[in-house]
């Protein structure tokens, strides 16, 4: 039986009347996004006809999910929330913090003796609020979702920018920030701008080396990395019904790579097949009663143009194998075309690395089809020429490819089975290589390939492709080799082709798994004490942030002005910052050691002038915030893209940063920053961003009066006595207007509570 089933009972029960009362509203067909918007629309935002892409609505999302880097700071902002229990079911798990190094059981026992301080505290403060709590080792959280919690029609948010893989499953899930989080267990209306809705179209159907993956990869390069940004990606059509569920999890978890809010499917029978699998036939049942509830109306499919706010369309019979990146996941090559463009871009041919697994791509169905090109080379007599590792997705995919000899496919062609866990996707991978900063490429089955984010080296070109890609490319060793159209030469001399990868949905002899990693929370934990020590350098309870004031946005310094891309993970890098998720003083060491400077076009090197020299960005914030100097960043397009870790706007925070000003921001972001009680703010022209001068005071002179809708004013004072005024905009509504008057969203929370 399901987790919550009595909630999702519920649900199913209301769901028919919910949707016809919209569709009554509206007066017309209902795509499935919309419907599931509609039919979670919270008290505080009664039935209306929302315009997408300008009103902020207040939904009340079904469930909560966090994994541990962020979670940390997520439960440390619930205990200051005054609450005694979670208002929706939720759920911690515990796989960002276990490093890659030598396979999957001596990196777990590592991780359990190093992270064991950060761990006790999270399965604490689950036992105490009525969270579920998943072990180290029990597998990555957007997996463990799928397999345990999600359900077609449902909506959820996430502590994770992959949470949208759960759209494999019919429902609405999206990535957040700890503070979304915290808002939604607390008990209180989480809102959102209405999303725009994007249709995928998608006819014929795969064979041969095509995957789900290619689906997504192609789509990443039509809309680029923020042509989903506001929008919901809703795909249907007949070449979507002949998916597999993980199939669409895997083309919904990397939705958050083109900027979407999050991505979904309509319920059908792979979806059924599915829930049925993994012991959920009972949600299964359910949702066969209320099926033409948890897709979008026949009318919209038909006439996407009409009801959709852009449609794309993909013929899956032609669609070929891609090969994105590298530094950017919307960076599209067909396999045809690859080898040409490694050339012309001069690209590593080598090939170092190749990964396959993590939260993305670890299904049952892509390791067996990965397994039977291994398969192949033993067959074959080829054997692997890059070094090879295989990250299951949960302990219950590993239990079971391993009983089903799956993964001694893998190793005996030399794969190296790692942890259940993020490992390398994250950058938790302490890679075996004798220059870290050598000129390199490895290709992975992962999601996102920015600079540095695997093993730390600027100088790796990573690449995203299919796992039975990425299998097939190791056996080539070089990244010239198209495994479509190339032959090898085996250990014998004699040259051999590989055949096209067969796979299997599911285990024919279904799940199983001796011990899921699940621990539940107690039924009373009013008598469980959350004890951090003071002395701790990994954990630390947070102080509440002080409320911004006109006088402290007059007279700002120039912390940064950034150049070029600037992701979350440039603002706040994670590999071995992971550690200090939980003490934000910590981990603002590493805020904005990443990006790039505008003025000396070098990394974590500004000019401060309090002490009249270089020095890196955090001990410049904090010389500048010492001083009671406030200070401002300014930054290019689709600022904050990436990840959806509150820590990339916690830290400017906590460190002075009173404003943030972009062309333009990921959306994530954007809301992580106005929960900290911080300025969001854009360019009302964005050329204005070049009349920023290194040595400027920055005023925004009518801050105090900030309304809705309302530009702001910003005045740059020059060296030379030469003032610029330009308007910047703000998206705040005045219930966010208000985050800002009291500090930070919690603050607000906190006052309500008083």
């Amino acid at each position: 039986m399901a987790f919550d089933i009595n909630m999702i009972k519920s649900f199913y029960e209301n769901l028919p009347g919910k949707v016809q009362a919209a569709r009554n509203l509206l007066g017309r067909p209902l795509t499935l996004t919309e419907k599931i918007l509609y039919s979670h629309l919270h008290a505080e935002s009664p039935l209306q006809s929302f315009t997408r892409g300008k009103d902020y609505v207040f939904f009340a999302p079904d469930r909560v999910a966090m994994q541990d880097a962020t979670a940390q700071m997520a439960l440390l902002q619930f205990m200051m929330a005054g609450k005694p229990s979670v208002a929706v079911p939720s759920t911690v798990h515990c796989d960002h913090l276990i490093q890659a190094e030598l396979g999957a059981e001596k990196d777990l026992a590592t991780a359990n003796d190093v992270n064991s301080e950060v761990y006790d505290f999270l399965s604490s403060v689950s036992n105490k609020y009525g969270i579920g709590f998943w072990k180290p080792g029990a597998g990555i959280i957007h997996q463990i979702v799928l397999e345990n919690y999600a359900f077609p029609g449902g909506m959820m948010i996430g502590t994770d920018s992959h949470t949208p893989n759960a759209g494999g499953l019919g429902m609405v899930a999206i990535g957040v920030g700890g503070a979304d989080a915290v808002d939604v267990m607390a008990d209180m209306p989480w809102e959102l701008k209405m999303p725009k809705v994007i249709g995928v179209k998608l006819t014929g159907k795969m064979s041969g080396w095509t995957s789900s993956k290619d689906v997504i990869l192609k789509v990443a390069g039509i809309l680029t990395v923020k042509g989903g940004t506001g929008a919901i990606v809703e795909y249907f059509g007949p070449g979507a019904q002949s998916l597999s569920c993980t199939g669409k999890g895997t083309i919904c978890n990397m939705g958050a790579e083109i900027g979407a809010t999050t991505s979904t499917f309509g319920y059908d029978e792979s979806m059924s097949r599915y829930l049925r699998a993994t012991e959920r036939a009972d949600v299964a049942d359910l949702a066969d009663q209320v099926a033409e509830h948890l897709t979008g109306d026949a009318e919209c499919y038909a006439n996407p143009e009409k009801y959709f706010d852009r449609v794309v369309e993909i013929d899956l019979s032609t669609l070929e194998p891609h090969i994105n990146g590298p530094y950017t996941p919307d960076l599209a090559w067909p396999i045809s075309k690859f080898a040409e463009a490694v050339k012309e871009n001069d690209y590593p041919e080598k090939l170092e690395v190749g990964l396959i697994g993590s939260c993305t791509n670890s299904s049952y169905e892509d390791l067996t089809r990965a397994a039977s090109l291994a398969e192949q080379a033993k067959e074959k007599n080829l054997k692997v020429k890059s070094e090879f590792t295989v990250t299951p997705g949960s302990e219950q995919i590993r239990y079971t490819v391993e009983r089903d000899g799956i993964l001694d496919s893998f190793e005996d062609i030399g794969g190296v089975v790692l942890a259940n866990a993020c490992g390398p996707c994250i950058g938790q991978w302490a890679r075996h290589t004798d220059d870290p900063k050598k000129k390199n490429s490895i290709i992975t089955s992962f999601n996102r390939n920015f600079s540095k984010r695997n093993d730390g080296n600027p100088q790796t070109h990573a690449f995203v492709a299919s796992p039975e890609i990425v299998t097939a490319m190791v056996m080539g060793g070089s990244l010239t080799f198209n495994p479509l159209t190339d032959s090898l030469t085996n250990e014998d001399g004699e040259s051999v082709k590989l055949d096209p990868p067969t796979g299997i949905e599911l285990p024919p002899n279904g799940f199983d798994v001796e011990d899921a990693g699940f621990q539940a929370p107690s039924e009373n934990g009013q008598d469980i004490n959350v004890v951090v020590n003071p002395e701790s350098n990994r954990l630390q309870l947070l102080t509440p942030f002080k409320v911004i004031t006109q006088d402290q946005v007059e007279g700002m310094r120039i912390l940064l002005k950034a150049k070029g891309k600037c992701t979350t993970d440039h603002i706040s890098m994670a590999g071995p910052w992971l550690k200090y998720r939980g003490h934000l003083e910590n981990i603002s060491n590493n805020c904005f050691i990443g990006a790039i400077n505008y003025y000396n076009e070098e990394a974590n090197n500004v000019i401060n002038y309090v002490e009249n020299k270089y020095m890196p960005v955090p001990d410049s914030a904090r010389t500048y915030r010492d001083a009671g100097i406030g200070t401002i960043v300014f930054g290019e397009e689709n600022y904050g893209e990436g990840s959806s870790r509150e820590h990339a706007a916690m830290e400017p925070r906590f460190l002075g940063v009173k404003a943030v000003v972009v062309k333009s921001f990921a959306r994530i972001h954007e809301t992580n920053l106005k929960k900290q009680g911080m300025l969001a703010l854009t360019f009302e022209n964005p050329a204005d961003y070049d009349k920023v001068r290194q040595d400027d005071t920055v005023d925004i002179v009518d801050f105090s009066e900030m309304t809705p809708g309302k530009p702001l004013t910003i005045r740059l004072s020059h060296s030379d006595g030469s003032v610029d005024e330009f308007k910047v905009l703000h998206t705040y509504n005045q219930a966010q207007i208000d985050w800002v008057r009291a500090g930070s969203a919690l603050n607000k929370i906190r006052e309500a509570q008083a």
